[in-house]
């Protein structure tokens, strides 16, 4: 007969002091992030914690919707900060630990003609492009939402040579020949960038005086 199940009293069960406050900072984070694995994601997330890395949360909590999203890559950004390039190899690493859809990394990766290394400003263009179905304009907004440092809410602006090297690989992969156009919107966002401390900004963009960027 198997011995009889020991009974602790309230008295006997030790509860770490900081454990109550961890897993409420971890299900905030869960509920921010919404990840699509969560089991995968809760790894890499006390992982990341245990490392002291950065943890694998969204700044902001965004409409449920399935697959990647801005917040996504920008968290996917984040994990590699201080970093302009990576190695394909650890990139797929990491996506695969948050539990990110694999399918998704694999067409940003063929869009953007990547192959042992990866520009991670080219990688959030693609990544944007891709979340937009190819709308450069749209792309670029998201692109800016990602990489601001403004608050939410703000005017989202980049810096211009950021926006320079973004919008230049979209329309290089995209097979945007028209050299003039690229040139045309990158002087006038220029010249509106010199009156904003060099930042650009969506709505600089799409203002109609703006020449459309395809």
């Amino acid at each position: 007969m198997p011995p009889p199940e020991q009974m602790y009293c309230a008295q006997q069960i030790k509860i770490p002091p900081d454990l109550p406050d961890i897993l409420k900072q971890f299900t905030k984070s869960a509920i921010r992030t919404q990840p699509p694995d969560i089991l995968a994601w809760s790894s890499a997330y006390f992982t990341a914690l245990s490392n002291g890395d950065n943890l694998p949360v969204k700044k902001r909590l965004e409409a449920s919707v399935s697959g990647l999203t801005p917040g996504l890559l920008d968290m996917v950004l984040m994990q590699f900060h201080g970093y302009e390039v990576v190695e394909t190899k650890v990139l797929k690493k990491k996506w695969a630990e948050m539990g990110l859809p694999t399918e998704e990394l694999n067409n940003i990766l063929t869009l953007g003609r990547f192959n042992d290394t990866v520009d991670m400003m080219h990688f959030i263009a693609v990544g944007s492009s891709h979340l937009c179905e190819g709308n450069i304009t749209e792309a670029m907004k998201v692109a800016c939402k990602v990489l601001t440092k403004d608050p939410d809410g703000g005017a989202n602006g980049i810096p211009f040579e950021t926006f320079k090297k973004l919008y230049g690989f979209l329309a290089g992969i995209r097979g945007e020949n028209a050299k003039s156009r690229v040139e045309s919107v990158l002087e006038y966002l220029k010249e509106q960038a010199s009156r904003q401390d060099g930042m650009v900004m969506p709505r600089n963009f799409i203002n109609q005086q703006c020449p459309k960027l395809s």
